[in-house]
């Protein structure tokens, strides 16, 4: 085996050198901050656990992506969290189990069998936030603000958000009785976008005309707040679409109110994460970038599986995503090489001198390499320590 094999890291598996390490850490810290001002309290979920319970509630896409391994002690299968969020929900659920609402934020370091995007890693540092037990749109609201808030904290000005509702599409199948390789064939075209095919693919199943025509016009209900109308005349009569379309135009409304320089964009076929989502998905995009750098939704009764079914709604970012993205502004302080004395008294006196410029802001350091320098030394002129 070849030196330079030995070395090499796995696609999508990266190591954060300096200073982008240091950059993680301020948004971690950053974030963190923020969210604890919001009520957010902090957790730790643990990186392995037993799959069933990892799994459990979250859909099909994340087991994909979840690397699975034996148990040494118990024979049991482990899964190493490829998303943070079912595990905070099970914590609410079963761990905490408090009443009322629960506030809970986290950080840490998740691993997928597949990026999320080419672009993305496998080894993302997850930041986010879950609210509990707030089921109607206030809960909606605060939590796709905080997102916003988020961005905003970091720096980030320009904001594009995308709304959506995965529920108007639960809402088309819940009244017909379609095979599960049907109507995931429904959901990946809308996905797609692909209308045509989606008009086949509907006539073909024999599904009612009206059906058809709202499965087929899906897709093209993106744009402004103007195609909130559009929608509305679409699915007239259907009460329980009606209602999500409000509360979607609601939810515009007041983030319009709440933050200048946001640009909100429709999209009613956005069904991003709709293994355990069940209502509002929101994401987050930075101006000039095309990934996605924050995203979220509702996804009540999850919980419902480790004993208790309530409310839920989220969001989580890849801080990773922001690196070369949002410009941190941290000032480093001035070097300062600090040589130690030859004898005991001066030494003394040097150390305590060092330590006083360290809490001041500067960079000592007792030693260089050749070649390096530094922006000041610190001398002892007549007893006296002084920068020069």
């Amino acid at each position: 085996m070849s030196s330079n094999i030995r070395w090499l890291l796995p696609d999508g598996v990266d190591e954060v050198l300096p200073p982008d390490a240091l950059n993680l850490e301020f948004i971690r810290r950053r974030l963190l901050d923020l969210y604890g001002s919001w009520g957010y309290e902090y957790v730790i979920p643990p990186m392995i656990e037993f799959l069933e319970s990892l799994l459990t509630g979250s859909g099909s896409d994340l087991d994909l992506k979840t690397f699975k391994v034996t148990d040494q002690i118990s024979g049991r299968t482990l899964g190493i969290r490829a998303d943070i969020t079912p595990q905070v929900a099970r914590m609410d659920a079963h761990s905490l189990n408090q009443t009322g609402i629960t506030r809970l934020c986290y950080a840490g370091t998740a691993l997928q069998t597949k990026p999320e995007n080419m672009l993305a890693s496998r080894a993302p540092l997850k930041l986010g936030a879950e609210l509990f037990g707030s089921p109607g749109p206030d809960g909606d609201l605060e939590i796709v603000s905080l997102m916003i808030e988020s961005l905003r904290t970091l720096g980030v000005t320009a904001i594009h958000l995308e709304l959506g509702d995965v529920g108007i599409f639960r809402e088309l199948m819940r009244n017909v009785e379609l095979a599960e390789k049907d109507e995931n064939a429904l959901f990946d075209l809308i996905q797609q976008k692909s209308v045509a095919s989606l008009k086949v693919q509907a006539g073909q199943l024999g599904l009612p005309a009206k059906l058809c025509e709202q499965l087929v016009r899906l897709p093209t209900l993106c744009g402004t707040s103007a195609i909130i109308e559009d929608a509305l005349e679409l699915f007239s009569g259907a009460a329980q679409i009606e209602a999500r379309l409000e509360n979607l135009a609601k939810l515009y409304g007041a983030i319009t109110d709440r933050f200048e320089n946001i640009d909100v964009y429709f999209d009613l076929s956005e069904l991003r994460g709709y293994g355990y989502h069940t209502g509002i998905v929101f994401a987050g995009y930075i101006e000039g970038e095309r990934q996605c750098i924050a995203k979220g939704g509702r996804y009540d009764d999850v919980g419902e599986v480790f004993g208790r079914a309530r409310s839920a709604t989220g969001f989580d970012m890849d801080a990773k995503a922001l690196l070369g993205v949002v410009d941190f502004n941290q000032k480093e302080g001035k070097r300062v090489l600090a040589k130690p004395a030859n004898n005991s008294a001066t030494e003394k006196s040097r150390w305590k001198k060092a330590a006083e410029l360290r809490k001041e802001g500067y960079i000592v350091l007792e030693s260089l390499a050749e070649g390096q320098s530094c922006d000041l030394e610190l001398t002892n002129k007549d007893g006296e320590w002084r920068l020069s």
